[in-house]
């Protein structure tokens, strides 16, 4: 699959995105009409994204989200409380759209070789499509309090225990012959992030989302299979 086709077929809207964040936080927010709470969502979480990729969540004030989101400090404090608050939001609806998209594309598919490929091209192809909240939610995971904080850990640990999953059911019904199918799985998990956390070395280079990604599954089958698929 291709990004383009991935694109088309994801059903991945930002929109969507802030509207499943209004309906999971309508009980704190205080702005109760839908197309307004969900327009200024995304003016927040799109602004916030930007000032903190640029000088640093921490460094973020709200007189700056407000200069960037034309929102008043009084209208942003509609929607949260507190900038912590407002960071454990963005951390879990990034994390719920992840799993959700991720779970869907790799339970389709029953044999190991494809599941693989499923887990990798998916994340990868999300993490280009959310490359500001990828890269933010690495930097500002720790930054993250209490029951949060360790929630963003089992997040980490969830894409890589996914992955380990695969290689050891492949393992099982000797399609894969990796010596550690942890340890495998810790390296792809360093070879996805590396695609957002240094994406400027990429584009630089001239490397493309397809490029970058038939090349880590080039090397991963290479490493796990007997002989490379097609």
């Amino acid at each position: 699959m291709t990004f383009a086709e991935f694109q088309k077929l994801g059903h991945l809207s930002r929109q969507d995105i802030y509207l499943e964040t209004f309906r999971q936080n309508r009980k704190s927010i205080r702005i109760k009409n839908e197309m307004t709470a969900v327009k200024n969502l995304g003016l927040i979480f799109d602004a916030t994204l930007r000032i903190s990729n640029n000088k640093g969540f921490q460094a973020m004030t709200m007189r700056d989200l407000s200069r960037e989101t034309g929102l008043s400090m009084g209208a942003l404090y509609s929607y949260f409380s507190s900038k912590e608050e407002l960071l454990e939001m963005l951390q879990r609806q990034g994390r719920n759209v992840t799993r959700q998209i991720l779970e869907e594309r790799i339970n389709v598919e029953k044999d190991p070789s494809t599941r693989l490929r499923a887990a990798i091209r998916t994340h990868i192809y999300l993490s280009e499509i959310m490359h500001p909240w990828f890269y933010f939610s690495y930097m500002e995971a720790k930054n993250l309090k209490n029951g949060e904080g360790q929630k963003a850990i089992a997040s980490e640990l969830y894409t890589e225990k996914l992955l380990a999953d695969i290689l050891k059911q492949g393992k099982d019904e000797g399609v894969f012959f990796m010596p550690d199918h942890q340890l495998t799985a810790s390296i792809i998990k360093a070879m996805l992030q590396d695609w957002y956390l240094k994406r400027w070395k990429y584009a630089k280079r001239k490397v493309s989302v397809e490029k970058y990604t038939r090349l880590v599954l080039a090397f991963v089958e290479a490493f796990c299979l007997k002989t490379s698929l097609p």
